[in-house]
Formats: C-alpha cells, sequence, structure tokens
C-alpha cells in the first residue's frame, strides 16, 4: 500500500491567488520599487549555488526532458526533428550529451545570457553556473549562436542580416523571461540592455524586444515545471514564469498575460483547494470551492503521466506510479491552474 505526502503548495496560473513564494512582496508598488523587492526575493532565496560540473548537467537532465519522451532532452532553438541537420532538431537523445572536444551531433550546454557579455565575465560560478538560463542546445548551434545579442525576427531561430540572433517564435518568450530574471537577479553584472538589441521605448533598463516577446509567446506548462525543479535545486524561482505581467507594470510595455488579476489589492481571495488525505492510500482526492475541469499529473522532469483527465469522484488513482515526487497540476473552468507537489511512497 503506499501513502501519498504533500510536501507544498505551489500555486501557478491562480487567479486571485499569489503563490506563498511571494509573501511580504508588496505588489501595490510598481517600477523601481516592485524590482527591487523581487530582485532582493530571488537573491535571498537563491541558497544553492549549482557546480557547473556536474551539477548543471544534471539539472539540465531533469529541467529540460521532452515531456512527450523522457528519453529525449529539449534543444533550445530547435524546431525540426525530420531536418537532418543537427542545428535544426528540436530534440535528442539525453545521453548524447558532450564532455569533450568532439561534439558535433551532441548537445552541450547553452548560456542564454552569454558569459562573455557579462560584466566581469560570468565564468563557471555565480550567474556562470544559473541554470534558471542555462539550457541543453546542439553543440554546433551553440557556437552559431555564440555570444550573438538577441534581435527581433520571426518563423524559426536564425543569424539576421546584421549577425544579430533570432531565437524562433516557438522560444522568445522563454528567452525574454530569462533575461529578465538575469537582470534582477545579477543586477548590473547582467543587465538585459548588452544582450538584447533594438530600442528601448518603454524603459531605459529593458530593451523592447523582450516586452514584446513576454507578451506574445506566454509561459508554457514545461516553463512552469522547469521553474519548480529548480526552486528545488537553487532555492529562487524566475517571477517573470509564474506571472508574465509583473514584467509589464516594472517596465511597461504591451500588456502580458496577468495570472493574478488581483495583484495589488489589499486583500487577495485565498485558494480554497483541497488535495487529501495526508498520507493517502491509492486515490488522492481534491475538492476546490473553484469548478475543477481537468487534473493533470507530472514527474518531477516534467514528463506527462495523467494528461488533462477529467475527475471521478473527486479522486485521481496514483496507485500505479513508483515511489518518488511528483506534481499534479489542477486545472480550473476559468483557465486558471494550481500546482502542488506530491510524494509517493510505500
Amino acid at each position: 500500500m503506499r501513502k501519498f505526502y504533500l510536501l507544498l503548495l505551489i500555486p501557478f496560473q491562480l487567479m486571485a491567488q499569489i503563490p506563498d513564494y511571494y509573501l511580504g512582496i508588496d505588489f501595490t508598488k510598481t517600477g523601481a520599487e516592485l524590482e527591487q523587492e523581487l530582485s532582493a526575493l530571488v537573491i535571498a532565496t537563491h541558497q544553492h549555488e549549482l557546480v557547473y560540473t556536474p551539477e548543471v548537467w544534471d539539472a539540465l537532465l531533469q529541467t529540460d526532458l521532452d515531456p512527450t519522451n523522457p528519453d529525449r532532452v529539449l534543444l533550445l532553438y530547435g524546431f525540426d526533428d525530420t531536418s537532418q541537420n543537427p542545428m535544426d532538431q528540436r530534440t535528442r537523445a539525453k545521453e548524447e550529451s558532450c564532455h569533450n572536444s568532439n561534439c558535433n551531433g551532441k548537445w552541450v550546454r547553452e548560456h542564454t545570457f552569454p558569459k562573455s557579455l557579462g560584466n566581469p565575465n560570468l565564468g563557471t560560478t555565480g550567474p556562470g553556473s544559473d541554470a534558471h538560463h542555462i539550457r541543453a542546445i546542439d553543440n554546433q548551434k551553440n557556437n552559431s549562436r555564440s555570444n550573438r545579442r538577441y534581435a527581433a525576427g520571426e518563423g524559426n531561430s536564425h543569424i539576421d542580416s546584421n549577425g544579430l540572433f533570432y531565437p524562433g517564435d516557438e522560444w522568445k518568450g522563454d528567452i525574454a523571461r530569462m533575461m529578465m530574471y538575469m537582470q534582477i537577479r545579477y543586477l548590473e553584472r547582467t543587465p538585459a540592455n548588452v544582450v538584447g538589441s533594438g530600442p528601448n521605448t518603454y524603459n531605459p533598463e529593458m530593451p523592447d524586444i523582450f516586452l514584446q516577446w513576454n507578451a506574445d509567446d506566454p509561459p508554457t506548462e514545461q516553463e512552469f515545471v522547469r521553474n519548480t525543479v529548480l526552486e528545488d535545486m537553487q532555492g529562487n524561482r524566475n517571477p517573470f514564469i509564474d506571472n508574465p505581467y509583473l514584467a509589464t507594470i516594472i517596465w511597461g510595455g504591451p500588456d502580458a498575460e496577468n495570472r493574478w488579476p488581483n495583484m495589488g489589492l489589499e486583500e487577495n481571495v485565498p485558494a480554497k483547494t483541497e488535495v487529501y488525505p495526508n498520507p493517502a492510500n491509492s486515490f488522492l482526492k481534491i475538492k476546490s470551492n473553484k469548478q475543477i475541469e481537468s487534473v493533470s499529473l507530472y514527474t518531477i522532469t516534467g514528463r506527462i503521466l495523467i494528461n488533462d483527465i477529467k475527475l471521478k469522484d473527486d479522486s485521481v488513482d496514483v496507485s500505479k506510479y513508483q515511489d518518488g515526487t511528483y506534481i499534479l497540476v489542477v486545472n480550473y473552468s476559468d483557465n486558471s491552474r494550481e500546482s502542488r507537489k506530491v510524494m509517493v511512497k510505500r
């Protein structure tokens, strides 16, 4: 018989509910004042610095797995697995990482904020080993991007006529939110302006392209799971994944998706969702004051086990899964969702 222990609550895309991680943040503030509070939070909660080798490799083998195939990693900037050109491919076998000088056809680690653009060079400690901005990438694609600044574009990833780099329609939002994280985590060492090109119409600190990309390409569930895994590893989160609208109220620009509509009000309506019993046997009960549309279950690495199923008798059967930690996502009829981490233990 198995028991399920609820470890902690990590809300995601909650309407009128701000995650506990942000307790103490004054969301009536805007602009630089809110930026300073979030900066202090992500710095203070970054309690473990990953060792570049092997811990960053180990992290990517959890954070960057393809949700539809746990034997493969997602390749940043990739777009076509049918292509014979490794640079175009979107996934690769997870064991095909490169740890020597002959890396063609292998995947390596991409610093989305290039090490050489840091002030000083990021190296392989501190910001150089922060997995919130390090992603799996094809080796040749990594060499092609090099330390090129990001630029506006459309379609698949490519180098433009000015020698600048467009990350691709699928990845541009990811890039924007990672650059925003680096801006508030490492401050003057990793300013967004040195890695993003184009005008700063809305705010002198943040290139327009990142604000536009953040609005155009909202966070995916894979980004959310990645954020959760890295919180476990490092202690801190990327706030702009939890709520893209934070960028809008800090730096302006086009309205990004607001996942906390009651943000800034004196009182936020608390979530009233229960996941029980704790411990539980075989079935996990879910009760809420909001209408539940469906639930999903992921491994801690982001692999989908249960995909958007309807509840039966307010229960989810998890008896067939092995001991370990899982992420339960509850999808509500108002298009909000909540995530809870649960553990299977015999």
